[in-house]
This record gives structure tokens, sequence and C-alpha cells, in this order.
């Protein structure tokens, strides 16, 4: 049996009737869109222009690739030299760090040597220094006993402002330190007695310092700013540390409000130059003359006190070893300084008035030079004893003679002097005639002369 229902799914619907017109018979079909399947055409155009994109693509890819295998194969190589470079220059850098190793074996095997010579054995310091800590920049090579090296410009001072107020404040603390006031007991023969330590003299000026006897030090001396620097800083001063390792007393002067006087320790000598028998011409050049300077030696004083003779001594060494030979120093320029060397005197010199030397004096104490003009021409002479140990320095006139050098050194010497002549000892002249002229006889260029006894001498005499 079948249901009605099959029944219905079995039926099949009729065609419609077909128009009996002429036209063409079509299936039917739901109305279409714009949006419709492509055609067998059109598809295959698509595919031919996506198939040439693809293909050109390709291409492109295959040109890029082979771009980059050249790139690539020039970077090898330049990798490769590069390496082999390196590889060189490490391999001469082993070499040279073993041809410097080598050289400083020897060095230590040559110092080793030495120091076995003399007995010795080096020990070292048993640190150890790390060479690349020691090849950065601004790192201190300690030399061999210890100490760092000098750097260029480590040392420097530049120039220092003085603080005087803490330098004083400072020299309290560091007085107070070293004992100021503090007193102990030395040993005498047959006793003792209380002592004070001794105490260092400090002067200072407005443009320096001076200790002890001197020489004064200006601020622009790098010494004085060292000084200065370590007192403003509140140390004692690195110099005076060796001497005086337990420190010492400052004996403070303060001139902080004047300046230490400039010396002038020498000036050009005044007149003009000639030559001994020589002719009145000019020699090629001039000085001019100082008429403002006192050539007397013994009215020059220098700033600052007198060392003792015993001062000066102890500033020396005892003695000396010079070719095997040990020198006394202290015992013999003790004999020497007190006037005695060998058993013979020192040699004296003295300085004889003459009118020349009254006019320079009143010249200078007036502060003109109305007794004595730059354009008077005088010379000093230099005449010395018979015997040598004395020497007699005179200044005269070109005008004055012979005649007036013997009165001034007659005068000087006293009466009862044996009768002399007057001679030059290169050339050899003697000069006899009291009549003539310094200036006649050439003596006019700070000549020296001698004095012999008239029996001995036998020298060819003016005329």
């Amino acid at each position: 049996m079948s249901s009605p229902l099959s029944t219905l799914r079995k039926t099949r619907r009729a065609p419609l009737p077909c128009s009996e017109s002429g036209r063409e018979r079509r299936v039917y079909k739901e109305t279409t869109c714009e949006g419709s399947a492509p055609s067998n055409l059109e598809l295959m155009s698509s595919m031919m222009q996506k198939l040439g994109q693809l293909e050109r693509k390709l291409k492109a890819q295959a040109l890029n690739i082979d771009s980059k295998a050249r790139r690539i194969a020039v970077l090898e190589e330049k990798l490769r030299l590069l390496q082999e470079k390196k590889q060189g220059e490490k391999q001469e850098e082993e070499e040279g760090l073993a041809r410097m190793c080598h050289k400083l074996q020897n060095q230590v095997w040559e110092m080793e040597e030495f120091l076995n010579d003399y007995g010795m054995i080096w020990v070292g310091s048993g640190e150890q220094h790390d060479i690349e800590d020691e090849m950065q920049p601004g790192h201190e090579r300690p030399d061999s006993s210890g100490h760092l090296l000098w750097q260029p410009g480590a040392s420097v001072v530049g120039r220092i402002s003085v603080n005087f107020d803490q330098v004083l404040r400072n020299i309290q603390d560091l007085n107070i330190l070293a004992g100021e006031g503090a007193s102990y007991v030395t040993s005498i023969p047959g006793g003792a007695r209380l002592s004070q330590r001794s105490s260092v003299p400090l002067w200072l000026f407005k443009n320096g310092i001076m200790m002890f006897d001197g020489p004064f030090r200006p601020y622009q001396d790098l010494s004085a700013q060292q000084f200065m620097q370590d007192l403003m800083d509140g140390y004692f001063p690195s110099e005076l540390q060796r001497r005086f390792p337990d420190g010492v007393v400052f004996q403070i002067h303060d001139k902080r409000g004047e300046e230490f006087p400039a010396v002038r320790h020498g000036a050009e000598f005044p007149g003009r130059g000639h030559v001994v028998r020589g002719s009145d011409e000019q020699l090629e050049f001039h000085r001019e003359e100082a008429s403002n300077t006192l050539l007397d030696l013994s009215h020059i004083q220098f700033q600052g006190r007198k060392l003792s003779m015993e001062q000066f001594l102890k500033k020396l060494p005892k003695s000396v070893v010079k070719a095997g030979k040990v020198i006394n120093i202290r015992s013999s320029l003790k004999t020497h300084l007190e006037g005695y060397a060998d058993g013979a005197k020192i040699h004296s010199v003295t300085v004889v008035e003459t009118p020349v030397l009254q006019a320079l004096r009143e010249s200078l104490e007036s502060s003109n030079a109305g007794h004595l003009t730059s354009k008077t021409e005088f010379t000093t002479l230099r005449v010395k004893s018979e015997d040598g140990e004395k020497t007699f320095i005179l200044k005269m006139l070109f005008s004055e003679t012979i005649g007036h050098l013997r009165q001034y050194l007659d005068a000087h010497r006293g009466p009862g002097c044996s009768s002399y002549n007057i001679i030059t000892a290169f050339p050899q002249h003697c000069y006899s005639d009291d009549t003539q002229t310094l200036l006649a006889c050439g003596l006019t260029s700070n000549a020296t002369l001698l004095l012999r006894p008239h029996q001995v001498t036998s020298l060819a005499t003016t005329t």
C-alpha cells in the first residue's frame, strides 16, 4: 500500500505549453543579476594576467637573490682578508711582547748581576700591578721605590692668594703641637738645667717670606708658594719635615704690610775703557758713567741678619772625600776666616782716601752730581804692596800725576816705609817720573800696579 503522500511525491508536473510563435525556445530560469559568473574566456584572460604578474615577480626576485649572493661573496672575501690581517697583527703583537719580555728579562738579569757584584740581592715589594690598569689614562705608575712618578703639570703650583690670618692661626696650632713654651731638662757639667726648644724665625712680608737668615723668597717662587700652601692647609711645611721630623716652633715676624726691599747686588762700572800704554783715542764703545754708584765696598750693607762664623760653618759639611783624600772643610775654612791659612796672613784690601772718592760720597749724600759730574774722567787703580799681602784701591782723576799717587800711598802707609818703584807686570814698565799724568802713562783703564823695592827694580823708566 502506498500512502497518499507518496502518491503526491511521484506526481510530475507537465511542462508548460510552448509558444507557437516562431521565437526560440529557452529553458526557464530565475532572473539573473549583474554579478553573474564570468565566462570561460574571461576566466582564461584573468588567469593569463595573473600568470604574467607571477612570472615578472619571480624574475625580479631571482635578480635580487643573485645581487645579494654577489654581495655576500664580497663581504665574505672582506671578512677573510680582515681575519688574516688581525691574525697577522696578533702574531706581530705576540712577537713584540715576546721580544719585550726577553729584553726585560735581560735587564733584570743584568741588574741582579750588578747587585750580586756588591753582595746585594733584589727582594722586591711583593705587590702585583695590573698592566691594563697601568695603561689606562690618568693612572700614575709607581717607580721602583714605590713612589708615584711625576706627571707633567701635576706638581705645578699656580699663583696663590695668601690668607695671612689663616696662616697665623694655623701656625699657632702648629706651635702648640710642637710644644711651644714647654721645657725639658738638659745635662750640663755639674748638674742640669731647663731648656726650651729652638724656634725658627719666619718673616711674612707683603711680597714674600724669609726664614732663618735668608734668602728672601717672593711669592712667585714655587717653593714659597708650596710653603704657604702647606701652612694655609694646616700642615707642617714639607720642606722642613726632614730637618725637623718632630716639628718646630715658628717665631713669627708679621710684616705683611711692608714689602721686602729689593737688593741691588752690583752696578755697572762707570767710566770709559782704555788700554795701558795705549793712545788717548776712545774704544769702540763707551759705557755711561753711573755717578750715583759708590764703589767703596766697606759701606755696602745687605738686607737681613748677618751669619756668624759658627753659623756659617755649621751649614758646611765637616769633611769631604776627593781623589781618595779626606779634606776637613770646616777646620780649614775656619782657619782661613780667622785670618790665617797655613800660617800666612790673608791678603787684605784697603780703600785709600782720595779727593775723587770723597766727591763721590758727597754726591751720593746730597742726591746730586754737583761735586762730581758724569763727564768727570777718573780711574780706579789697584796697587799691590811689596810682599803682595796688601792691595790698595785708589780712585784718581786722569789729570793727576804719579807723584799724587805716591803721596796717597805714603800718607796711608805712614812714615818709615822703604823707597819703592811703581811698575806694571804686563807690559813690564816702571813709572819713575812723578810729573807724568795718569792719562799720559796710559793708566786710565782701572789698571793694576805693583810696588817693588827700589834697589831690586831693573825695568825701563819712562822718558
